[in-house]
């Protein structure tokens, strides 16, 4: 018997999947995964998998799935996973469904296209009378849903909200540590997406572990003077959601934005690329658009903006961060 809340988990891809399957297993909580497909309800009801989100993989014998959005109504903690930018749609279509006193935990990385807001902030304005948070840090989804040790951060703008949420869904073998930053955990979480894209233009393209390293100390700078500007903590991309997340995602090759990168370096375009969607490549364009009217010195998020935009060539781009004047460190 179940003696934890109700948890909800919107969205049956590869990472809400993971997230329901490692959550149930903690056999504390009663945990539904809200699918679009009926499909989807199926197979997951009647086999125990999800083959085309994760493949090979067996899910907890405790998760229920469900297509019908009613079943929303008395759960108290809800976690959005689809992409970043169906966040907002999303929460305007199940607005209707959700208990007033729910959490809703953004489980994205990204910020809003068109008004480069946090999904934090958009979640807010659709849904002003719930809670929001934001999940965020190093996890492959297949990894979580393995059950393989996962360490990543809930953050919200209370923290005993994120140390609530925390403790609810930490099990033996995903931990979450709570924070008040969610500007920082948000911000660490988008910007290392584009980083890492970064980082596969430099395997793609042969610079070697020399360059890797200094991109990702560099970039680091670049996600903190990003962070303090929006107003969240500088040393919170020193965390799990920035430097941890980022060391992840820039050196493995399950990361689809450091293996969208090496098709960039590679190639320099993108036009050979087949895979799922990279929420680095909107994040990119974002966050240059955004440090541009606010002033803030981003020259690799400007050079991955302008490689993946057609605008700049690899060998300009290189020579333009090579040669920028030299000034101390810190």
């Amino acid at each position: 018997m179940t003696t934890g809340p109700h948890v909800v988990v919107v969205g049956a891809g590869a990472f809400g999947t993971a997230l329901a399957t490692v959550i149930a297993e903690t056999g504390d909580s009663r945990v539904t995964l809200l699918a679009r497909r009926t499909e989807t309800v199926a197979e997951i009801t009647s086999t125990r998998r999800n083959e085309p989100a994760l493949p090979g993989i067996t899910l907890s014998a405790g998760l229920e799935a469900t297509a019908d959005p009613h079943v929303l109504k008395d759960a108290p903690i809800v976690l959005f996973a689809m992409p970043s930018q169906a966040q907002g749609a999303a929460a305007r279509d199940l607005a209707p469904h959700l208990s007033d006193e729910a959490a809703v935990v953004v489980c994205a990385k990204g910020m809003e296209k068109a008004s480069g807001r946090l999904l934090t902030d958009v979640l807010a304005e659709e849904l002003p009378r719930q809670h929001v948070a934001v999940l965020s840090g190093p996890g492959f989804a297949a990894d979580i849903a393995r059950g393989l040790p996962t360490a990543m951060v809930i953050a919200a703008a209370a923290l005993e909200t994120a140390a609530s949420l925390a403790q609810a869904l930490s099990g033996p073998t995903f931990r979450l540590y709570p924070s008040g930053d969610r500007i920082g955990v948000q911000l660490g979480g988008a910007l290392k997406n584009v980083l890492a894209i970064a980082c596969g233009i430099v395997e793609g393209a042969g610079l070697g572990d020399s360059a890797r390293a200094a991109l990702i100390s560099r970039g680091l700078a670049e996600m903190s003077r990003f962070v303090a500007d929006h107003g969240g903590d500088a040393a919170t991309v020193t965390g799990l959601s920035g430097l941890g997340d980022l060391v992840l995602t820039g050196t493995s090759h399950q990361s689809r934005n450091l293996r969208f990168g090496i098709e960039l370096g590679r190639h320099g375009n993108a036009d050979g690329w087949s895979g799922d969607l990279v929420e680095g490549a909107f994040a990119a364009g974002v966050a240059s658009r955004v440090a541009a009217e606010r002033n803030i010195d981003m020259p690799i998020t400007d050079a991955v903006a302008a490689i993946i935009d057609g605008k700049l060539d690899l060998a300009t781009a290189i020579g333009r961060l090579m040669t920028r004047p030299i000034t101390q460190e810190f």
